[in-house]
């Protein structure tokens, strides 16, 4: 959806995700959208280096978040949570359900 203004679907998505999520890794965004790893990490590397992102190490993983000192962040996330409003329903109630740890053993789905 802001493709034309993004100029890049996979940037539209890491920032989607990160939007909804506050944070991430590059294989848990490619896997979210079932896309290739190559390119958001190509994304994650060139919103970092225009310093709308800023990341950290936790292990051998690097976690993405939004940079809270960007000049236009305010702007951009209320630009993101509208588009938010016209994805599928499908997308939309993925992006909202955030689980991360894993179900206690025994408890039943």
């Amino acid at each position: 959806m802001l493709e034309p203004l993004l100029g890049s679907t996979n940037r539209e998505r890491v920032l989607m995700y990160l939007c909804l999520r506050k944070e991430g890794y590059a294989r848990e965004i490619a896997r979210f959208w079932k896309t290739d790893l190559d390119p958001i990490q190509r994304q994650l590397e060139r919103l970092e280096l225009g310093g709308l992102l800023i990341s950290r190490t936790a292990g051998r993983m690097r976690f993405y978040e939004f940079n809270p000192r960007f000049p236009f962040l305010r702007e951009l996330l209320a630009l993101l949570e509208k588009t938010f409003l016209f994805y599928p329903e499908e997308d939309r109630s993925r992006l909202a359900m955030d689980r991360r740890r894993p179900r206690r053993r025994g408890k039943p789905l």
